[in-house]
């Protein structure tokens, strides 16, 4: 079995898969941890990859609730439908008897030869750009295990950094720290990553939980480093859309992910809730 970012163990049930949450799939404040919603879907990902055999063509994750720090998760897989060539199934997620996340998706493929219209502006190689700091706290969570450098806007750190940015664009270069390849699982961690667009965006440091989050998959090319293009579309009533692409270094479109998030602004109400998909700039 090939080595993956997010460490999903079997069960003695085909169609049931667990992931105990550690620090390094965390993400949150440090006296407060919960598993970083990316991984949910990253997880439900492989756990449907590998129960069916066939590979994901895209998934949506709905977030309901959240997985504190050094609880377990289950991952149960449900075939809703299987042909020739194409599966339609569920993956729900849950501790204990609490529903965390379900995930619906399609998987399998058919004959025919790749293409691609969307291209990524030209970027600088991941040596020649600057590394995205790291706060020294977060060392050993989850964004500890990745290497980020900054092609395109800037990472606030809990500051503001002037005023709103017309382009709201956000790109960056992204390599795992362990050597782990790139696969739909860990495309699908590195799409929820997108509060850092958000706080780039609005010109100041901001929290989020993520609503959902989908993911369609072109061709899954080998390599170190990942390309992530962020735009944010728009907010209203509270939530933020935004999307992501993701490509090779050579500049194949790897995957096309959207996202609605709920906005945690510093001070505002309903800041320190938790939920599933909470994600934290860092």
């Amino acid at each position: 079995m090939t080595q993956e970012f997010i460490a999903l163990q079997p069960t003695h049930n085909s169609h049931r898969w667990f992931l105990p949450v550690t620090r390094d799939i965390a993400a949150g404040r440090p006296d407060r941890l919960f598993m970083f919603g990316g991984i949910g879907l990253g997880a439900a990902i492989l756990a449907l990859e590998r129960t069916l055999q066939r590979p994901v063509i895209w998934a949506t994750a709905q977030y309901a609730s959240f997985a504190k720090l050094d609880s377990i998760v289950d991952f149960d897989v449900h075939t809703i439908h299987a042909g020739k060539s194409l599966t339609q199934a569920r993956v729900l997620a849950h501790v204990d008897d609490r529903h965390v996340l379900s995930v619906s998706a399609a998987l399998g493929e058919r004959p025919g030869e790749p293409d691609q219209w969307l291209q990524t502006a030209p970027a600088p190689a991941p040596q020649d750009c600057p590394p995205v700091p790291l706060r020294p706290e977060a060392a050993s969570q989850l964004v500890g295990r990745l290497e980020r450098r900054v092609v395109e806007g800037h990472f606030p750190q809990g500051a503001a950094k002037g005023a709103r940015q017309p382009s709201g664009r956000l790109r960056w270069w992204v390599r795992s720290t362990e050597g782990i390849p790139v696969s739909a699982a860990y495309l699908a961690f590195l799409a929820d990553f997108v509060v850092e667009g958000i706080s780039h965006a609005m010109g100041y440091f901001v929290r989020g939980n993520s609503l959902d989050n989908t993911i369609r998959f072109g061709p899954i090319v080998p390599g170190e480093w990942v390309l992530c293009d962020f735009m944010i579309e728009a907010i209203h009533g509270g939530i933020s859309h935004s999307t992501m692409k993701m490509f090779s270094q050579d500049g194949v479109l790897m995957a096309s992910a959207s996202q609605s998030l709920i906005l945690r602004l510093p001070g505002g109400e309903g800041e320190a809730s938790p939920h599933a998909g909470e994600a934290t700039p860092v």
